[in-house]
């Protein structure tokens, strides 16, 4: 979609700033699979890997300064929004310095600007569209930024939403991340359409585009075209960004429904090499600075380990605090 974007024009500071970013949140996944499989984390584990370009993509693009929304898939974006590694760990390992201490868990990490992580599938869209109405209302010049699988495509609850979305024209960007697999069945075999957003944003009268999820730079481009579009039009828009995911759905998933040859055709799209790849092409990246990067995020998710490891428990008392209906 963005074959003419200056890949260069971000800089190199902050380039190099994305792609720690995206390297800590691979290595805070691939810690977090390991103290679950270590039996150091209950309940499910959905990691973001493969997926990393897309929403590093969307916080350059559109800023903090806006209401997120995604699925349970959200260690990233909230990793991208402020919380630290280290309340994050804590919360997987459901400890009272967690996140939302200890009472989340994987699924239900929030911020200042996230309003969660949801594990019902599609169920985070009326959120996201209460959402950019109060932005609309008070006048203000932000966004909801929605982030959904494709599997929600065919929940009720997302035609419903743009369909108010449309209707009210709702400051709102919904960013399908189709990765191919709703769980273990094939988007071919549950979404009746190709080109999700551009289909569907015909029939609600918006815009729609496709990306390259696994490209940076491709995520960038437009999701920086749908901030303006948003803005100076009050009207939403959906978009695709076709991506993969190098791992199962959940930790509990071996993903058998992929050969070994699949998978490493996927592989060789890894976000994270390409990022590197067009830094060291415009010498601002070398093997060394690259290697000593990647040791310091793989050095902080370990540490974060630790901290969690060492950090109290809730106490049960406590159980029934800050809730409407116990």
């Amino acid at each position: 979609m963005n074959e003419n974007f200056d890949r260069g024009a971000l800089g190199k500071e902050r380039l190099c700033a994305v792609l720690r970013n995206m390297l800590l949140i691979r290595h805070l996944e691939i810690r977090g699979e390991a103290a679950y499989q270590q039996g150091l984390i209950g309940g499910f584990y959905h990691a973001y890997i493969g997926q990393e370009a897309i929403q590093a993509a969307a916080i350059e693009a559109f800023g903090v300064e806006n209401w997120y929304i995604t699925s349970y898939r959200c260690h990233a974006l909230a990793l991208l929004l402020g919380a630290t590694p280290n309340e994050i760990m804590a919360e997987l390992y459901g400890r009272k310095t967690g996140n939302a201490e200890g009472r989340g868990g994987s699924m239900h990490l929030y911020t200042k600007r996230l309003l969660g992580g949801f594990g019902i599938v599609g169920g985070h869209l009326p959120v996201a569209i209460g959402a950019a109405f109060s932005i609309k209302y008070l006048e203000k010049r932000e966004l909801a930024i929605c982030f959904l699988g494709e599997g929600a495509v065919a929940q009720g609850a997302f035609h419903e939403s743009l369909n108010l979305a449309a209707l009210w024209n709702l400051p709102i960007v919904f960013i399908i991340e189709n990765n191919n697999w709703g769980m273990g069945t094939h988007v071919s075999r549950a979404i009746s359409v190709d080109k999700i957003a551009e289909m569907h944003a015909v029939s609600y009268g918006i815009s729609g585009y496709t990306l390259d999820g696994m490209d940076f730079f491709d995520c960038y481009a437009g999701f920086k075209k749908a901030h303006k579009e948003v803005l100076e039009s009050s009207k939403p828009v959906l978009i695709e960004c076709l991506c993969e995911r190098f791992r199962g759905h959940s930790v509990s998933d071996p993903g058998l429904y992929r050969t070994k040859e699949q998978m490493q055709e996927s592989l060789k799209k890894d976000p994270i090499l390409r990022l590197r790849h067009t830094l060291e092409e415009k010498g601002w990246l070398d093997e060394h600075t690259f290697k000593e990067m990647d040791s310091r995020e793989k050095e902080s998710a370990i540490a974060a380990m630790k901290y969690a490891e060492e950090s109290p428990w809730p106490s049960p008392a406590t159980l029934e605090e800050d809730v409407y209906a116990p």
